[in-house]
Formats: structure tokens, C-alpha cells, sequence
């Protein structure tokens, strides 16, 4: 088996060493319950891994999302130094500080006397690895499919043009709204045969279903449509 590498939580501890030792100024090093110091802080940065936090995970329609958490870490040190990581994280909005290191129940499940200290979150993740495309078995087949311009006149009791009825070509994402004189306009509509339109207006939803040929308006190919419908004109 081949060796992995560091884990996201491994990793997450390692930039966070990384950029304790640039910026505080001194040395940092992890270090965790049972390594009591006997009372007496340690010399330079030291950072406990306290927690393993869920975070707002992404959803999206393109290659899996990776799983998203953070990793909580308690920093402690001399004040100098805490003074230049809370600066540095401040200025810059990074990493996640925070000023919450007074849990009496904190320090005694640690060991070690309450001293002044800093919460630190980083982002960790495990990401999916990419799958694959299946090959092509056939020879890839190229269709043209032919598009025309689709016009017409929605129209109501005694011929009245009805304004603001949505017009939608059904099976695609072509829509558009009638205007004042009740005409529309979609263009790409695919020439495939059978055009089946939903118009929605005044609360009521149609459905019109258009041949193909000298029916469908829109051009010199032949006169604009019109569609009748059961609406109120007001």
C-alpha cells in the first residue's frame, strides 16, 4: 500500500504550526493533555487540538463537493506573542480567533493552571476523488436539430389581445410575456415537430399544443399564431 500523506486534521495542524512559529516570533509545538507541564507554561507557542467541529457543508451539480468541518485549537504562550497572532489574525481575517479560553473546565481537563490564551478554528476538508469518465464504446453521432423563430397573438372572449400572459415552449426553458397587444415572440424554439405551449395569466393555466408546417407564425415561413384562450380581458 502506498503511504496517504497527512490527514485534513494532521494537515490543519501543520499550517496552523507553520504560521504560529512566522508570526508570534517563537518557536510552536503541539501539544496535548497528557504532556502536563507541571504547572508551569511552556516555553514559546504551544497548541492543544481540542475539538473536531461540523461545518456548513456545499452542495452542487458538478463533481462531488468535498466534506467540510473545522479543527479547534487552544494556543497558548507569552504575551508578546498572543499579542502578535491576535493582530495578525485580525488584520489579515484569518485564521478564526476567538476569546473564549475561560472555561475553569477547560484548563482542569487540560492539567494545567488557566493562563491567557487564544481559541483558533482553521478549515479542514476531505475531499472525493475523481472518478473516471466511462470511455466511448460508438462513434459519436452529431444531430443538427433545426430552430425557427415562434410569434404569435394570445387572444380572449371576442378576440380581445390579452397583455402580460406568459408564454412557455414546454420541454425547453423558452418563455415570454404577451404585450400590450397580446403578441409574443420566442426564438430557438427546436423545429422537431409537435409545439406544445403553456400560457399562464389572470390565475388560469392553458395548454396549446401547434403543428408543425404553415401553422407555426414567425417569419415568411407563415402567418403569426393565434392562440385563443378562456381568460378574462381584465
Amino acid at each position: 500500500m502506498t503511504d496517504p500523506g497527512p490527514g485534513p486534521i494532521e494537515a490543519a495542524s501543520a499550517r496552523l504550526l507553520d504560521w504560529l512559529g512566522r508570526t508570534a516570533g517563537t518557536a510552536a509545538h503541539l501539544s496535548t493533555a497528557e504532556q502536563k507541564s507541571g504547572g508551569k507554561p511552556d516555553s514559546g507557542v504551544t497548541v492543544y487540538p481540542l475539538e473536531v467541529r461540523p461545518a456548513r457543508q456545499t452542495r452542487g451539480t458538478g463533481p462531488r463537493e468535498p466534506y467540510r468541518f473545522t479543527v479547534r485549537f487552544l494556543v497558548t504562550g507569552p504575551l508578546p506573542a498572543l499579542d502578535r497572532l491576535l493582530i495578525a489574525a485580525v488584520r489579515a481575517g484569518e485564521p478564526e480567533i476567538l476569546l473564549t479560553a475561560g472555561d475553569p473546565a477547560l484548563w482542569q481537563a487540560l492539567g494545567i493552571p488557566p493562563r491567557p490564551a487564544l481559541i483558533v478554528d482553521l478549515p479542514a476538508a476531505v475531499t472525493f476523488p475523481e472518478l473516471p469518465a466511462p470511455p466511448v464504446l460508438h462513434p459519436l453521432k452529431i444531430e443538427h436539430i433545426g430552430r425557427r423563430t415562434l410569434a404569435g397573438t394570445v387572444v380572449g372572449p371576442g378576440d380581445v389581445p390579452l397583455a402580460a400572459v406568459r408564454v412557455e415552449v414546454l420541454g425547453t426553458t423558452l418563455t415570454a410575456t404577451t404585450d400590450a397587444h397580446g403578441r409574443f415572440t420566442v426564438a430557438g424554439v427546436p423545429d422537431t415537430g409537435e409545439v406544445r405551449l403553456r400560457l399562464a395569466g389572470r390565475g388560469r393555466t392553458f395548454v396549446a399544443a401547434v403543428e408543425p408546417g404553415g401553422d407555426i407564425g414567425g417569419g415568411p415561413d407563415g402567418p403569426d399564431l393565434i392562440l385563443r384562450c378562456d381568460l378574462p380581458t381584465r
